[in-house]
C-alpha cells in the first residue's frame, strides 16, 4: 500500500476516534441517575481491561522495562484513574460543552508546566500568548452559558465543575508525561498506555461497588454504560493507535480537536444547551488557543494526543 494510502487511512481513523470521543458527554447525559463517578469507573476500568487483554503480546516483553519504573507507572496509572470521574463530573455540574472544552483546553497548558518543572523544557512566547487567549477564552465560556436559572446553588455547581475539568486537563497531562517517559525508555507504546489503562482498572473497577448500582438498572442505562465503555474508549483507541502508526503526532493532534467541535453541537442540539454570542466567541478563542498549542507540538514528534 503507497504512503498516500497509508495516510489517508490514519487520518480517516483519527477522525473516527475524535467523533466518537465527542459523543461521551452526550451519551452520559442520557442517564442522569447513573453517577458521573460510576460512568467513568465503568467505561475507562472495562476499557483498560480490553487494552490490556488486546495488547497481551507486547507487555509480555515489556513487563520488566515497566517493572523497573514503578513510580512513574503509578503516577500514570492513577491519572488515568482520577482523570474519568473529574471529566464526567465536570460534565455532569457545567454542561457537556463546558465541561469538555475546559478539560481538553487546559490540557496542554499543564503538559507545559510539567515539561518546565519535571523535564526543564524552556515554555516560549508562543506558549504564553495562548495561554492568554485560552484563559479569556473559558471566561467568556463560563459566562456565555444560558441558565435555566440563576440560582446561587446552579452557579456554585457550574463553578465546581469548571474546577474538576482543570483537574481533568492536569490528571490528562500527568499521563501523557508518564507515558512519553515510558516510551522514551524503550517500552512500546502500545504496553506503555495498556499498562497504565490496566492499572487504573484496579483502581477504578472496585469503586463501582459503592456507586454502580444504576449502572444496568434499565435498558438505557445499560446501553449508555456498554456503549461508553466499547465505542469510545475501546475503539476509539484502537482507531487513535492505527492512525499513529501512519500519520505524525502533530497532525494527530490537530485532528482531535475535532472531539470540542463535536461534543458542542451535540450539547446544543440534542441536550439542549445554548450559548449567547459571548459563549461563542469564547469557543472560538479556545480553539484559536488549540492552534496555537498545535503548531508548538508540529515542532515536537513526541508529543501526546489531546484527548483519550
Amino acid at each position: 500500500m503507497s504512503q498516500k494510502y497509508e495516510r489517508f487511512h490514519g487520518t480517516f481513523a483519527i477522525i473516527l476516534a475524535s467523533l466518537l470521543w465527542g459523543t461521551t458527554g452526550t451519551a452520559a447525559s442520557l442517564s442522569p441517575d447513573i453517577s458521573p463517578l460510576a460512568i467513568g469507573a465503568f467505561s475507562m476500568g472495562s476499557a483498560g481491561v480490553l487494552l490490556m487483554f488486546t495488547a497481551r503480546k507486547t507487555l509480555s516483553v515489556d513487563y520488566k522495562l515497566l517493572l523497573a519504573q514503578p513510580k512513574i507507572l503509578f503516577l500514570g496509572a492513577l491519572s488515568i484513574a482520577i482523570y474519568p470521574l473529574a471529566f464526567y463530573s465536570s460534565m455532569r455540574f457545567a454542561g457537556v460543552a463546558i465541561g469538555t472544552v475546559v478539560s481538553i483546553a487546559t490540557a496542554p497548558f499543564f503538559a507545559a508546566i510539567l515539561e518546565r518543572l519535571i523535564s526543564k523544557k524552556r515554555i516560549s512566547f508562543q506558549w504564553l500568548i495562548s495561554f492568554i487567549i485560552g484563559v479569556i477564552g473559558i471566561a467568556l465560556l463560563t459566562l456565555g452559558k444560558e441558565q435555566a436559572s440563576h440560582t446561587t446553588q446552579n452557579i456554585l455547581l457550574q463553578h465546581i465543575g469548571i474546577v474538576l475539568g482543570f483537574i481533568a486537563g492536569l490528571t490528562y497531562a500527568s499521563y501523557s508525561w508518564a507515558a512519553r517517559h515510558l516510551i522514551e525508555s524503550g517500552v512500546h507504546s502500545q504496553s506503555s498506555m495498556s499498562s497504565m489503562f490496566g492499572c487504573a482498572a484496579l483502581l477504578l473497577l472496585p469503586s463501582l461497588w459503592f456507586t454502580g448500582e444504576n449502572l444496568f438498572s434499565s435498558p438505557t442505562n445499560t446501553l449508555v454504560s456498554l456503549y461508553m465503555a466499547i465505542i469510545p474508549m475501546y475503539l476509539g483507541y484502537l482507531f487513535f493507535a492505527f492512525g499513529l502508526k501512519r500519520i505524525d503526532a502533530s497532525k494527530a493532534t490537530l485532528i482531535t480537536l475535532i472531539e470540542p467541535l463535536v461534543a458542542t453541537l451535540l450539547a446544543v442540539s440534542i441536550i439542549g444547551e445554548s450559548f449567547k454570542m459571548m459563549g461563542w466567541f469564547g469557543m472560538l478563542l479556545i480553539s484559536l488557543c488549540l492552534l496555537l498549542q498545535t503548531s508548538n507540538f508540529q515542532r515536537q514528534p513526541k508529543s501526546m494526543p489531546q484527548s483519550f
